[in-house]
């Protein structure tokens, strides 16, 4: 029976009868009344001592706090009363008795509020949505707690968290029994609006402690990308907070407190989750209409990434806990954040690609080494490639690149797979097809042919290495990588066929040869200007991979050393025995092989001037790149 309803039936009861005096009750009439009579003022008796009007100690005083069995005691009274009303109503709409029980229920009513309140300030500590969303976790760890030995500390924070659970537990157990109480009597709304208002504001102050601000467009625009920087890291810890402890404490706690009601629990929960829900996923969608610009460092679709898969990872507790149609306008926002966070992402890979292609930098790297653009796209694309798995849904649908433009054999993928990981792969690779190509051109800028090679070695090496160590290979696959790596090889047997193949051809190809002394000089002689040369050209020369350097440095004197070695002990005593002896021999061996060895070891540190900007034998981009 409403409220409303019964109100209507006590002003009934008041007006004065227009009926025959009452008919004389039989025995069990007589005792009908009796029990009903007995009900009633069984609900008054305590009823009438928690009456905060007349009771200066019920004012002050918490029942439930006070005496929890008295607390539970009053609330099956109220119950019984209700259930008494329900039958005088249909019985005797009119009677006196409707009247008293009517004015009991309002006092008691006014009770459970105050309880209600009281409840639900006092514990905040307890109730809070993390307490709340662990506590079955909480349960599950203390179990296992007597498997162990426990030393005080332990003991005492396994005690603790026990008390936290426990206090919990039951603070949310007396507001269900308030709530089923209120409902059951039609003060629904008194109960929820009192709900509504203290756990709100638990909500609030838990996005306001996550750092979470309402942000315009106009003020996301007017911020330095370090400020929001810093902003996305705080959301992104945000969200993680948010769903796993925030908003799922409190949809459990509502559900909980409101079981008895499926309508009451959605109004709730949507009322007092929205507002923060909005403002929490609301914030990607600003953020990447700002970012979406032009020219945006490449940096920041890691950024956009990270936001989407926050989202993303954490869809379907978007959709259990804002499962509601009147909190479906959360799940609409994180929807339409996911859908702009894509499409600046999408935007931001095609300016990351045109931006490969249209760089003009004519910056000669000192020695051959590897370019800037090259680590800076290599550093790019091992982080995109931690993104596989969203990108493959935020690329779905996006037209990938011609494989007709990719050379034969470049990729071991099959045309008829067109499955978005496959298609994510061949954007992979013709990123990276692209930045070769574009170094390809940019080795025309040295002047020397082998410091060419060398370049082409430096970077060729960079790409693959960092394709090596990330998420690159996995997508770009061990055959991709075996066949850069061979072709990189084959650039640092061009580098040193070109700079120190006239080196070793200077030697006399049959060591045993009959040499004249005259022949032996010469032959000397022709080597020590030729490695002078060498070494004067490749002097300025580096390697940056230590690994790479030492491994041309041990190739270079492998061809070098032992074979000058060779011709040095056998020959060099035809020097002693001409004319000038010794004399002659600093001028014509200038060159002991632990001072060849000595001066090859030096190499590739990259001191020395680098080289200048001539154009020089210029080359295919097609015809450096691997082949079948």
């Amino acid at each position: 029976m409403t409220r409303k309803a019964m109100k209507s039936l006590c002003c009934v009861a008041k007006t004065p009868p227009n009926h025959p005096p009452l008919l004389t009750l039989t025995p069990r009439q007589s005792l009908e009344s009796a029990a009903i009579y007995g009900i009633i003022e069984s609900a008054a008796d305590i009823i009438e001592r928690w009456n905060t009007e007349t009771s200066t100690f019920a004012k002050v005083t918490s029942m439930f706090y006070e005496s929890k069995a008295e607390a539970m005691v009053f609330i099956d009274r109220v119950k019984d009363l209700q259930k008494t009303m329900d039958q005088l109503v249909s019985e005797d709409p009119n009677s006196e008795r409707l009247v008293r029980a009517q004015k009991l229920m309002q006092i008691a009513m006014k009770r459970l509020q105050k309880e209600f309140y009281q409840i639900l300030s006092m514990n905040r500590a307890y109730l809070d949505p993390e307490s709340v969303s662990t506590r079955s976790s909480l349960t599950s760890a203390r179990s296992s707690y007597s498997d162990f030995p426990e030393d005080d500390d332990s003991h005492n924070a396994g005690d603790s968290v026990v008390e936290v659970e426990e206090v919990s537990s039951t603070v949310a157990n007396d507001l269900r029994s308030i709530a089923e109480c209120m409902i059951a009597s039609g003060y629904a709304k008194e109960c929820s609006s009192i709900y509504k208002s203290i756990r709100k504001s638990i909500i609030d102050e838990g996005i306001y402690r996550l750092e979470v601000e309402r942000t315009s467009t106009a003020k996301a625009k007017k911020m330095s990308w370090e400020t929001i920087e810093l902003k996305i890291r705080s959301w992104l810890e945000a969200v993680k907070v948010s769903m796993e402890t925030l908003f799922k404490g409190e949809k459990i706690l509502c559900d909980h407190v409101f079981e008895s009601s499926d309508a009451i629990r959605e109004s709730c929960f949507s009322e007092i989750s929205r507002e923060g829900g909005l403002l929490l996923f609301g914030f990607p969608e600003i953020i990447a209409s700002k970012i979406s610009k032009k020219n945006s460092p490449p940096e920041k679709i890691c950024r956009l990434l990270d936001m989407y898969s926050a989202i993303a990872g954490n869809w379907r507790a978007v959709e259990s806990i804002f499962s509601f149609d009147s909190s479906s306008v959360v799940r609409s926002q994180a929807l339409k954040s996911l859908i702009s966070l894509s499409e600046s992402i999408r935007s931001l890979l095609a300016d990351f690609e045109s931006g490969i292609q249209k760089d003009s930098s004519k910056v000669v790297v000192p020695g051959g080494g590897v370019h800037p653009l090259t680590k800076s796209v290599m550093s790019h694309l091992s982080l995109l490639a931690d993104y596989n798995n969203v990108l493959v849904d935020i690329l779905a649908g996006s037209p990938p690149p011609d494989r007709s433009l990719l050379p034969e054999s470049y990729l071991n993928v099959s045309d008829s797979d067109d499955s978005p990981s496959s298609e994510l792969t061949i954007r992979f690779a013709w990123l990276i097809l692209v930045l070769l190509c574009k170094i390809d051109r940019k080795a025309n800028y040295y002047k020397d042919c082998s410091v060419q090679y060398l370049f082409l070695t430096n970077n060729l090496h960079h790409v693959v290495s960092r394709a090596r160590s990330s998420n690159l290979k996995q997508l770009l696959g061990d055959d991709w990588v075996n066949k850069h790596f061979a072709k990189m090889k084959q650039f640092a047997d061009s580098y040193k066929r070109l700079a120190w193949g006239p080196v070793v051809a200077s030697l006399p190809e049959n060591r045993t040869a009959e040499m004249s002394p005259e022949e032996v000089k010469e032959r000397f002689e022709n080597f020590s200007e030729c490695f002078e040369r060498a070494i004067d050209k490749q002097r300025a020369c580096a390697v940056p991979d230590a690994e790479l350097r030492e491994e041309i440095k041990l190739s270079i004197a492998r061809k070098l050393v032992p074979v000058y070695r060779e011709f040095y002990n056998t020959r060099r005593s035809i020097i002693l025995a001409g004319a000038g002896g010794a004399r002659n021999l600093s001028s014509v061996v200038r060159f002991t092989p632990e001072e060849i060895e000595n001066r090859l070891s030096n190499l590739f540190s990259g001191e020395g001037t680098s080289g200048n900007s001539s154009v020089s034998s210029p080359s295919s981009c097609r015809s450096r790149l691997p082949s079948s």
